[in-house]
């Protein structure tokens, strides 16, 4: 009997984007499915969309339930899951139809506890592939523990993302993503890597992650400081267990922080009194030390945080003027990632 895989999907508000991401899942080329649609109250017509799929494909399971955030409706996709395997699938994204086939594969030949398929970043008219560290036709990274979350904590070759992840059951079942939250795989994602002793990395692109503008990531609120608070926390658990990785989750803190402080500073009606910059500024402060050690060899961090330090009017203006800077092409910009024009 090959195994089971068991595909998640919380559904919420994503009518134009449903079909395109089930019709996907449903062509897969793996033949042993359970798809769990989770209709997290959606107020449009998701619910009907998703069970007119139960109705025509017994591999599609239903769940409608109230409004309680990604987390949650990911928790109750969770309860459900019968599979070998789970595949976290967000509804307004869409699937390569080999991709289900080619994960199960390689963690077979692998002995793998999680694959990772590298993805696009879907626009209307576009896609983007992040070729900075690997090309299409590499062989697959295996990485041992150590090195998994080695690289999870500087979050380039390992994101943090649950979706676009195959991960054994066994693994994930009894590890909850945090309710309430935003960025809730930050919270997440660690715990479960921790269990891992094989993870492979897959750079043939097959999971396309829509973007879009009304999405959570894109207009600021004081709940994107979710991030900074995951960061925080898994920083804990990185110091317990991975003392080695503590200066790259402080380096990581920081560069969150001064992010978030400057849109805090862009948004300042979402920071009325400004208490959450001074809760950044204080933070900042009272790490000076572990923070300066983490950003010692990264000089444009280490400037930042030593303007920071200083007076935070400082730092923003810094900002201005490095990006001034790089606009003029007076300093060069990062490497950008390869364009497909559709």
């Amino acid at each position: 009997m090959i195994p089971k895989v068991s595909l998640v999907v919380p559904i919420y508000k994503v009518e134009q984007y449903l079909a395109q991401c089930v019709e996907s899942i449903l062509r897969q080329t793996y033949p042993n499915l359970e798809i769990i649609l989770v209709n997290d109250g959606s107020p449009d017509n998701c619910g009907h969309i998703a069970d007119r799929y139960a109705a025509l494909d017994p591999r599609v399971y239903v769940i409608h339930k109230e409004n309680g955030g990604l987390s949650d409706a990911r928790n109750v996709g969770m309860q459900r899951v019968t599979g070998d395997y789970v595949l976290f699938v967000d509804s307004d994204d869409w699937l390569d139809e080999k991709m289900v086939e080619e994960m199960v594969n390689k963690s077979l030949s692998y002995e793998a506890d999680v694959v990772q398929s590298a993805f696009y970043y879907a626009y209307d008219d576009h896609l983007l592939y992040d070729n900075r560290y690997f090309s299409r036709e590499d062989e697959p990274l295996v990485l041992d523990r150590q090195r998994l979350m080695k690289e999870l904590v500087i979050n380039e070759k390992v994101k943090n993302f649950a979706w676009g992840k195959l991960f054994k059951t066994n693994l994930a079942r009894d590890i909850p993503f945090k309710k309430g939250v935003l960025f809730e795989d930050v919270f997440w994602a660690h715990q479960v890597m921790h269990r891992a002793q094989t993870y492979v990395i897959l750079h043939q692109p097959m999971f396309y992650y829509r973007q879009r503008k009304d999405s959570i990531v894109a207009t600021y609120t004081p709940r994107n400081l979710d991030y900074l608070r995951g960061l925080k926390e898994r920083h804990s658990f990185i110091a317990s267990h991975y003392q080695e990785l503590s200066a790259q989750s402080y380096k990581n803190i920081l560069n969150a922080s001064l992010i978030h402080y400057n849109l805090l500073f862009l948004n300042k009606e979402q920071d009325k009194g400004g208490a959450l910059r001074r809760e950044i500024q204080n933070y900042v402060k009272n790490h000076h030390q572990q923070l300066k050690k983490a950003a010692k060899n990264d000089n444009g961090l280490s400037r930042q945080l030593t303007w920071f330090v200083i007076h935070p009017n400082l730092y923003l203006v810094y900002n201005v003027v490095i990006k001034g800077l790089k606009k003029l092409k007076v300093i060069s910009q990062p490497s950008g990632l390869e364009r497909i024009n559709l």
